[in-house]
């Protein structure tokens, strides 16, 4: 029986429909371009491959393209009559995450791993801190992912991608010693995998590694295809060095050429999420404001992210609305997301709304009434998904307002408990505390 990459059987009798499935496996695990091209090519010598169709449905998710992503996974639900159990139990998987029942997805995960451990477009879905697990809004979830990855380790020996993965895990679990090695292996394997630069940039980031992140990738992204899923978001982790080396020009540029709305090769969530937070971040740092790019992205956040889903992109949607004064509109979606926490259908229950009042009284320079609001919440940012280096958006605010509301002991009691070895906190009149 033919198998795919991880030795994992097909139920296909096609060797071109295999190496066309595997190409685009390899594409999607990689985050490089041509998946989708790949899978309907598999599907061109086998319509009755129903992984290919699972296949093509995880990339139109991440692309934003939600109709035909549930298309193409009801398509591979179709074909499960007949199909082994692997194939059955991936599909049923993906069928819970695309409804939305994150708990029952999760239980589903680690079942289908106990058995088939090298999986690895199941395992790809919480194998990140915006995957499943990490957007589940469950406290402890970055210790989670880490023991995820531990346990399945063995299965892997020095697979590239797991490594990347598996070192991004230990590294948001604050296992840097661990994840080092881990990382430089898998970017030595194969260099061409966005999830390998990915992991070393914040690898780079939690270690302090300005220098290193920058000449890496600077070095990357000159070769990785400017339509790669990862060019905007890893041009963003590019961003972040420059702003805290005080290369302000260098920031900018990145963020005209690959970070703002028309550049950013990423999907609605990811755009929204890394054009905001490069805006706000450079506001931090002393930068003026850029009320163009903050109407775009008002707009797009509008019309592409209507309705609060996803804790993260619902974080940058807030801070926009704020930004452009848009009380009614604010107000209403923290309506929505407090009623959908009353039903448990948002993952991180009222963390988010609370969240969502210290920016408003940021924006208007109410700044004890944002102290009050998101200093209680320290230490919970883990509920919304998504990495430390995005989080740490969260924590400068609440510095900021504490040096803005004259209350320097404050953000210096921040500043002493913030996680050792970070990169630099860059927020203007963080200086003077030293």
């Amino acid at each position: 029986m033919l198998a795919d990459r991880y030795d994992l059987p097909l139920s296909t009798t096609s060797a071109a429909a295999r190496d066309a499935y595997v190409q685009g496996c390899d594409r999607a695990l990689t985050f490089y371009p041509g998946a989708i091209e790949a899978y309907d090519r598999a599907l061109a010598a086998d319509p009755r491959l129903a992984l290919a169709h699972a296949g093509k449905a995880q990339v139109l998710i991440r692309e934003g393209n939600v109709p035909a992503a549930k298309a193409a996974l009801a398509t591979a639900s179709d074909l499960t009559a007949g199909l082994l159990p692997r194939e059955a139990s991936h599909i049923a998987f993906l069928e819970l995450v695309f409804a939305g029942k994150t708990d029952a997805a999760i239980a589903a995960l680690r079942a289908h791993l106990a058995t088939w451990p090298r999986d690895a477009l199941v395992l790809s879905t919480a194998a990140n801190p915006n995957g499943l697990i990490g957007a589940s809004g469950r406290l402890g979830q970055k210790h989670d992912i880490a023991a995820l990855m531990d346990s399945l380790a063995p299965h892997w020996g020095d697979d590239f991608w797991f490594l990347s993965h598996h070192a991004m895990a230990l590294s948001e679990d604050g296992q840097l010693a661990a994840a080092r090695p881990k990382i430089e292996r898998s970017v030595a394997a194969n260099p061409n995998n966005a999830h390998g630069a990915h992991g070393f940039a914040h690898v780079c980031y939690e270690s302090g590694e300005l220098d290193a992140a920058r000449a890496y990738l600077s070095s990357w992204l000159a070769t990785y295809p400017r339509d790669g899923f990862f060019y905007g978001h890893l041009s963003w982790h590019l961003s972040l060095v420059e702003l805290q080396l005080g290369h302000w020009d260098a920031a900018l540029r990145l963020y005209r050429d690959a970070i703002a709305l028309d550049w950013h090769s990423g999907g609605p969530q990811q755009r929204v999420s890394d054009g905001a937070a490069f805006l706000w971040r450079s506001e931090l740092a002393g930068h003026p404001r850029d009320v163009a790019a903050w109407r775009a992205i008002y707009e797009y956040g509008k019309s592409a992210l209507p309705q609060p889903g996803n804790g993260l992109a619902d974080l940058h949607v807030i801070l926009a609305q704020a930004v452009m004064g848009d009380d009614a509109g604010l107000d209403a979606r923290v309506r929505q997301m407090e009623a959908l926490a009353r039903e448990g259908r948002y993952p991180s229950g009222s963390y988010l709304p609370s969240l969502s009042r210290g920016f408003a009284a940021f924006e208007r320079g109410d700044f004890s009434a944002a102290i009050d609001a998101l200093a209680p919440l320290a230490g919970e940012n883990e509920r919304i998904g998504g990495s430390r280096a995005q989080h740490d958006l969260i924590d400068f605010t609440l510095m900021k307002a504490c040096l803005e509301a004259g209350r320097p002991e404050e953000a210096q009691r921040l500043l002493g408990v913030r996680r050792p070895g970070a990169s630099d906190v860059p927020v203007k009149g963080i200086a003077t505390l030293d």
